[in-house]
């Protein structure tokens, strides 16, 4: 059996800071993710939602929510949470029910009203949770641990803050095209070196706001995308949702120490890239059968991070790519060709399902004045806090 699935339908709620409920925006993006599958909401046997959440933590029955505000229809309904890469559980929530004979047709979806500022942790003590220690310990909120792997890959490769700004100067570009993007100008690096320092060597525009915004997908068989007219549909061909493997030896959110690698040696490939390797191998392809990718660029210095675990690029050669111009639109591979976080900011339940939706709209060719010429095959990366990996490949 065929582990693809189509994609019928792809929608999203514009990103910004609206001011509205979270089930506004999941329901504009179901709608409009329902409209282009063609298809009415009753015809839809699940529903699958990535938890909205608060300070880190899920809040909300999603998939149920979204379901009532849609109106009660009697589809199977699930929620899912797993922090940033709740969308990416969702699709293979989805994918898993529709390849069991589940349900044939289904709606993944979704959507944040998310806090001005930092994230900060859920009220009360939690002495067990690494997340309520690090802010607690240390008061290290997310741009701390950004500055630490940028710090990082200075010492490692020589990497330069003006590197990391080209990062923000790229993705800019191509926001400045995507209609549904929150930050929609072009920036250059001397705006991104003029702007405040919030974690040392990263200034303001170096990293990711917080946003609202919501993301939704139609998802199907193969056989009911063909019984509804659609021979070729964009295809799920994998989904990668794995952990990482012990010892961690590299300080990552929101642990404030890594394992000891006395009695074991640190595995190879590291988390993110084990991620990556997992979705190419049930894809059966590889990074040079690529045309494009969305990245989870919470910093500029973790974008150049993601070429190498994507294997786009060797150890220590991201911040050369990006000076080659190899990952901007028209370049060798488009990296974040939507814009990336840099340009939406983070609405955490929906980031993973918005990466689809722009790997979507680029293999059908609809990606308008940001389209990567002759798309073929896309891949998201993807992490969410306590181990939460996230990786899709869609392919045409």
């Amino acid at each position: 059996m065929t582990g693809d699935i189509a994609v019928l339908g792809a929608g999203m709620h514009p990103w910004g800071k609206w001011g509205r409920g979270f089930v506004e925006y999941g329901s504009v993006a179901a709608r409009a993710a329902l409209a282009d599958a063609g298809l009415d909401w009753r015809q839809i046997q699940s529903v699958v939602g990535a938890d909205t959440v608060r300070g880190g933590y899920p809040g909300y029955v999603a998939g149920a929510t979204f379901a009532q505000a849609l109106g009660w229809q009697g589809a199977r309904v699930t929620s899912v949470y797993a922090a940033c890469a709740s969308g990416a559980q969702a699709i293979a929530t989805a994918r898993a029910q529709i390849l069991a004979g589940l349900a044939d047709v289904a709606l993944v979806v979704g959507a944040d009203s998310a806090p001005k500022g930092f994230f900060a942790p859920a009220g009360g003590d939690r002495p067990d949770d690494p997340d309520w220690l690090r802010f607690r310990v240390l008061g290290a909120t997310n741009p701390a641990y950004f500055g630490l792997f940028a710090r990082r890959r200075m010492a490692l490769y020589g990497d330069t803050p003006e590197d990391f700004a080209q990062v923000k100067v790229k993705n800019a570009a191509a926001g400045a095209l995507n209609p549904l993007a929150r930050y929609r100008a072009a920036v250059s690096a001397e705006e991104v070196a003029a702007s405040a320092v919030v974690a040392d060597p990263l200034r303001l525009l170096d990293i990711c706001a917080t946003s609202d915004g919501g993301a939704a997908l139609v998802l199907s068989s193969l056989d009911y995308a063909r019984r509804h007219g659609v021979a070729d549909p964009v295809r799920i061909r994998a989904v990668s949702t794995v952990t990482p493997v012990y010892p961690r030896t590299v300080l990552d959110l929101p642990d404030i120490a890594t394992d000891s690698a006395v009695a074991a040696d640190p595995p190879t490939p590291g988390f993110r890239a084990s991620i990556a390797r997992a979705a190419y191998e049930e894809a059966g392809l590889g990074p040079d059968d690529l045309s494009l990718a969305e990245v989870y660029d919470l910093s500029t210095a973790l974008e150049l991070e993601w070429y190498e675990d994507l294997g786009l690029c060797a150890a220590g050669e991201g911040a050369k790519l990006v000076r080659e111009g190899a990952t901007a639109v028209g370049g060798r591979i488009p990296v974040n060709p939507s814009g990336g976080l840099a340009s939406f900011g983070e609405a955490v339940p929906a980031q993973a399902i918005a990466q689809v939706c722009e790997l979507t709209w680029q293999l059908r060719g609809e990606a308008g004045d940001r389209q990567v010429a002759g798309a073929r095959a896309g891949i998201t990366a993807n992490q969410g806090l306590f181990g939460h990996g996230s990786a899709v490949v869609a392919v045409r």
